[in-house]
């Protein structure tokens, strides 16, 4: 069989690239011509080689390097999430772009829509992802792109000021040099994570200041590096119940010892929601407003039922002291109905009963006014900046750099 005919056998990278971007303009991840181009122009699997052809064009992550724990420290990123970044950036032709993680695939689908007159740069932290990068992008054509080592947190020194900085990582906060960096009026695309919550956002730079465009639902394997921030984690019960505090709240530990064995006290909202139908914007709501707000884990594995939350992996919670609730959810439709769930709030501790309602107060409220309007602004600001300059909004999130304003309409 000839090479052009082996071309179109079921199952053959091109057949499996050209199904991909079927799925991904269906699922409206790809909604320009430009970003649609690059994915039917970059072959996939030459910067997957560790997976199948069937796993390099799934709609799915392809995991390339794991920590001694197992988790995953580097990966190629699932196309979707990497089209949805590659809108809300923007590209044009001739554009100077940086990308901080790298794996390489990425940074070739940028290099398709700057086009020979733009230039890329994709930095990491760690030799072998960037080792790794510079062998597929030279395999798969694209040595235009620049591949460099080094910490993220100080961008790319060298080859700035850059209309677009894409950061491919789960970032805590915004350093100094990503804004130093950024053209005026240039757009930063990162996954920022806020009070547990990662929220893809398109960043239009004035001056000092940040404000989205743009925000969606993502996530990341976190960032490497002096800007590398852990979650704390409080158990409740070791090995099935913890909660997950990703801001600097000082949370007493000691405080929360014993507090699943005090009595259980409960609250139901009247508020419903439909199987598959979303409601990411809750918890953005609560983690937004809610003093305290942290995310409650509990391990399917060891679960024995002491908590009921609305969803084991991140169920939004809120504590207080020796105190603490989480969102529940219970099923109130008949056998055979369509399922429909009610929202609600569980706690524990002496001060459970004013945390459930605090809970289950925002949840209406968030069905009343926010549930279907729109996305709420973030500006992000020089930690420094007087309050007098912050936005109203809803929520400040300090952090070591920055101070975030969430502002909904």
């Amino acid at each position: 069989m000839s090479q052009m005919d082996s071309s179109t056998v079921a199952g053959s990278p091109e057949q499996l690239r050209e199904a991909m971007v079927g799925k991904l303009l269906n699922e409206k991840a790809v909604r320009s011509a430009a970003v649609e181009g690059a994915f039917r122009a970059v072959p996939r699997d030459r910067f997957a080689p560790e997976a199948t052809l069937e796993a390099a064009y799934a709609i799915d992550v392809v995991i390339t390097k794991r920590d001694e724990r197992g988790l995953a420290v580097s990966s190629v990123s699932a196309p979707n999430i990497q089209a949805l970044m590659l809108e809300q950036a923007d590209l044009k032709p001739g554009m100077r772009v940086l990308e901080i993680g790298s794996g390489g695939y990425n940074a070739a689908l940028i290099a398709e829509i700057v086009g020979p007159e733009g230039t890329v740069t994709t930095l990491d932290i760690d030799p072998f992802v960037t080792e790794r990068a510079k062998s597929c992008l030279l395999d798969a054509g694209y040595e235009q792109v620049h591949v460099v080592l080094g910490d993220g947190s100080a961008g790319c020194p060298g080859f700035a000021p850059f209309d677009r900085i894409i950061v491919t990582v789960g970032a805590w906060d915004i350093p100094p040099a990503w804004v130093d960096q950024l053209s005026e009026d240039g757009l930063l695309v990162v996954p920022l994570r806020m009070r547990g919550l990662t929220r893809s956002l398109a960043l239009r730079r004035t001056g000092l200041v940040l404000v989205s465009e743009s925000a969606e639902v993502c996530g990341f394997v976190r960032m490497q590096g002096s800007d590398a921030h852990e979650e704390r984690l409080v158990q409740l019960a070791p090995g099935e119940v913890g909660l997950r505090i990703d801001e600097m709240q000082p949370v007493d530990a000691d405080l929360l010892d014993g507090v699943l064995d005090t009595p259980r006290v409960s609250l139901w909202t009247g508020v419903t929601v439909g199987r598959g139908e979303p409601f990411d914007s809750l918890y953005l709501w609560t983690a937004s407003v809610l003093a305290g707000h942290c995310f409650m884990s509990v391990d399917p594995s060891t679960d024995t039922g002491r908590t009921i939350p609305a969803n084991k992996l991140a169920c939004p919670a809120v504590v207080d002291g020796a105190s603490f609730a989480y969102l529940g959810l219970r099923r109130i439709s008949e056998d055979g109905e369509p399922p429909t769930f009610e929202f609600g709030a569980h706690g524990h501790g002496p001060d459970a009963g004013r945390l459930v309602e605090a809970l289950t107060a925002q949840v209406q409220v968030w069905n009343l006014e926010h549930r279907h309007g729109p996305d709420p602004v973030f500006t992000v600001q020089p930690v420094e900046a007087p309050a007098e300059l912050l936005p109203s909004g809803s929520a400040v999130i300090t952090k070591r750099h920055r101070r975030i304003t969430i502002s909904w309409q």
